[in-house]
């Protein structure tokens, strides 16, 4: 992904990166919600900073 969410989730919660991103993988192919949700946590973490 592009923004860095999925690595800044990752050490936030202390998982790797990789099983992140493959977890918004399957959220945008099986459920179509990862694209939105990638986003809301993209401004939580411009608003964390």
């Amino acid at each position: 992904m592009v923004l860095g969410v999925s690595g800044w989730l990752g050490e936030k919660l202390g998982w790797p990166t990789k099983n992140i991103r493959i977890a918004f993988l399957l959220a945008v192919l099986l459920a179509g919600f990862g694209v939105g949700l990638y986003l809301i946590l993209w401004v939580v973490k411009m608003i964390s900073k």
